[in-house]
């Protein structure tokens, strides 16, 4: 078993020509996107293929350790990732391509008119070591 973590980007609100942007949204079309997104990780959990997820609000502050006291809070320069990642979903399979399966699966999640979204989801291997290090 491998893990892999999927990114939703909602790259597509700004660049996706087959899906109304989420701000235009119904509320019945939202809860059917949630929906959706419930079924598939119950899906997963049956397989015991499902390991964590969350969606990710939209406030998010950059914080460095600057020396002792109150370390500095800023609003940015963000990586993108404030405005692009709506969540993220773990999930342990058997091989990479069971990962892009199911990645396609979840990049069909509906929004407007039911439609699926084609959303962009960013997938990644999860490492299960460290990287080897030379001293």
């Amino acid at each position: 078993m491998a893990k892999y973590l999927l990114l939703k980007h909602y790259r597509g609100e700004k660049t996706n020509e087959f899906h109304t942007p989420g701000d235009q949204w119904t509320p019945a079309e939202w809860d059917a996107h949630i929906q959706y997104m419930r079924d598939f990780a119950d899906r997963l959990r049956s397989r015991g293929e499902f390991v964590s997820g969350d969606a990710l609000a939209m406030d998010g502050v950059w914080v460095r350790y600057d020396g002792p006291g109150k370390p500095p809070v800023t609003d940015g320069p963000f990586a993108e990732t404030k405005d692009l990642i709506a969540g993220w979903m773990i999930i342990d399979v058997d091989s990479y391509d069971r990962a892009l399966e199911l990645a396609a699966e979840l990049s069909a999640a509906p929004g407007a008119g039911g439609e699926p979204i084609r959303e962009w989801l960013e997938l990644r291997p999860v490492m299960e070591e460290p990287p080897a290090t030379s001293v």
